[in-house]
């Protein structure tokens, strides 16, 4: 039998996602941009603002633009928009579930909010993820007085002095 492979192409602009600072600017568009529902948390990341709803990803700053976490269908609609392409930050050509929308978002405010909320919607779907459990500290042995280790095998001499004789 014969091995079949099947190769999956996007009518998108491939952008090389170089890392670059994300623009102080973008900070507050974002943030605008992100929906008032439940479970909705920020957290600095990469110089960026991450967005997570009920503890998953669904929206970040990354460069110049937006990087977001959607379903297959609202995925490949957004791949189709020009300047978007496969959320790659390390510039390897790694498949990515998450799409790099185009940097023109950043100035169509109500374009972008839709794209963040169909993120938003996506993550909402997920169940909600549990909080890490913080772990335990590993108890730390006492260490040595001695700075030289011995590896000889010699029987240890009692300290104790022997009982005297009656």
């Amino acid at each position: 039998m014969g091995e079949t492979t099947a190769t999956v192409a996007y009518a998108c602009t491939v952008v090389p996602m170089a890392w670059t600072k994300v623009p102080a600017a973008h900070h507050p568009i974002f943030r605008e941009a992100l929906p008032r529902g439940p479970g909705v948390t920020t957290l600095p990341m990469f110089g960026g603002v991450a967005a997570k709803a009920n503890g998953t990803f669904f929206a970040g700053l990354f460069s110049h633009s937006v990087m977001v976490h959607l379903s297959d269908a609202d995925r490949a609609e957004a791949l189709l928009l020009e300047g978007a392409g496969p959320f790659d930050p390390m510039g390897k050509g790694t498949k990515s579930d998450k799409v790099q929308l185009p940097a023109s978002m950043m100035d169509e405010p109500s374009e972008l909010r839709d794209w963040i909320r169909r993120a938003y919607d996506f993550a909402l779907a997920h169940p909600k993820k549990p909080k890490p459990k913080s772990k335990p500290k590993p108890k730390s042995k006492p260490k040595s007085k001695s700075k030289s280790k011995s590896k000889s095998k010699s029987k240890s001499k009692s300290k104790s002095k022997p009982a005297p004789r009656r």
